[in-house]
């Protein structure tokens, strides 16, 4: 037996042991995705107050960023083909809803790294709240037996990493595209200043 499945049978003791916190925890397994929506509106609402290109282009990114890597998650497990651990062991407590989709890497994590890493160019502290909010479903995702630690793990580094290589790519025609959008219509979705982005 490998770290990796120790570590993901030491969590289902875990879970067998704590019977009043499995409902908290498949709930937030499964819909803890909207947390990070409106995580995102928070970035796009912060990156409008400050009034600076850069700080929209990453909060406008990073929902793209995220769609960008849950794409290129998919061939990447299908290549793999991790079959999910209650397929490969016996005696688990499952509190998963079955799925014969492969477990790695993991696109609830895939999708919450992204999100962390995207709100990071955005605002320190929203970040934060972000990363906290990561690994707390990457945890649950494993606590309800959807997937070992390893495909977790795989899924935050793969979401982070093409969240911000993105972004690195896209900044400056981003940040261009904005400058001009600043001068349409769409302006006060963009910023609340009143001043030309070339003079702020």
């Amino acid at each position: 037996m490998g770290p990796d499945t120790a570590l993901f049978l030491d969590i289902n003791g875990f879970a067998r042991a704590t019977p009043w916190l499995r409902p908290v925890v498949s709930a937030y397994a499964a819909y803890g995705i909207v947390l990070f929506a409106v995580l995102m509106l928070a970035g796009w609402w912060i990156a409008r107050q400050r009034a600076n290109p850069a700080v929209m282009a990453a909060a406008l990114w990073t929902p793209v960023g995220m769609l960008i890597a849950l794409g290129l998650n998919q061939p990447i497990a299908a290549a793999v083909g991790e079959p999910r651990p209650y397929t490969a062991l016996s005696g688990l407590l499952v509190l998963a809803s079955r799925s014969t989709d492969p477990a790695f890497p993991s696109d609830h994590a895939v999708m919450a790294g992204a999100v962390a890493a995207g709100l990071l160019l955005v605002s320190r502290r929203l970040a934060v709240v972000a990363w906290i909010a990561a690994v707390v479903i990457a945890f649950a995702r494993v606590y309800i037996a959807a997937h070992y630690p390893q495909d977790v793990l795989a899924g935050l580094v793969l979401g982070a990493a093409v969240s911000l290589l993105g972004f690195w790519l896209v900044r400056r025609p981003l940040i261009w595209l904005l400058d001009r959008a600043e001068r349409t219509p769409l302006r006060p979705l963009l910023t609340t200043s009143t001043e030309p982005a070339a003079q702020r």
